[in-house]
């Protein structure tokens, strides 16, 4: 004769109300193993979110704190076109932070034999411009400080749209530094 247990005919009853349409059998057969090892197994964590694997692999790994590291070596290890990826902007952020042009041929013969097609799109653009690209990565003059006072005069333009006439915003970017 069938035992029956009454958290499994509640929940059978609980289930039915909300649509399912199988067996009594077959709620009890899932929760038995459970019943006897005592406690439900731990939940299964979920895959991580596509923002932190992001941050993760475009971040200095000297930065990452321990549960950053394991999550990213833990998505790494699931995932050999993730794992690839990564080790293709770790190397690209060492040229770009070394300032080692000299191996940006070999970065996209690498990138070009792998099949990664938003890195690709990538390498294409930086062979659109290629000498400006090898140029950054290899001399030690920059444009950012023009380019931090262009972004200030925009700021300063916007902050006093509609507000002042031209005499005023020419004073703020002369005057304010």
């Amino acid at each position: 004769m069938e035992r029956r247990h009454p958290n499994v005919i509640q929940l059978h009853a609980e289930l039915k109300e909300r649509g399912y349409t199988g067996s009594y059998g077959t709620i009890r057969d899932y929760v038995l193993p459970f019943r006897e090892a005592g406690a439900a197994p731990p939940a299964v964590p979920g895959p991580p979110k596509a923002r932190d694997l992001a941050r993760w692999i475009t971040a200095d790994p000297d930065h990452l704190d321990d549960d950053d590291k394991t999550g990213l070596a833990k998505a790494r290890e699931r995932c050999p076109d993730l794992d690839a990826l990564a080790g293709h902007v770790t190397e690209f952020a060492k040229i770009l932070t070394g300032r080692h042009g000299d191996r940006l041929d070999a970065w996209i013969a690498a990138v070009e034999a792998d099949d990664q097609p938003d890195l690709h799109s990538f390498v294409r653009g930086i062979k659109r411009d290629y000498d400006a690209v090898l140029n950054g990565l290899t001399m030690p003059w920059s444009s950012g400080v023009v380019e931090g006072n262009v972004n200030r005069t925009k700021m300063i333009k916007r902050q006093m749209y509609g507000r002042a006439a031209f005499p005023l915003l020419r004073k703020r970017v002369l005057l304010v530094s």
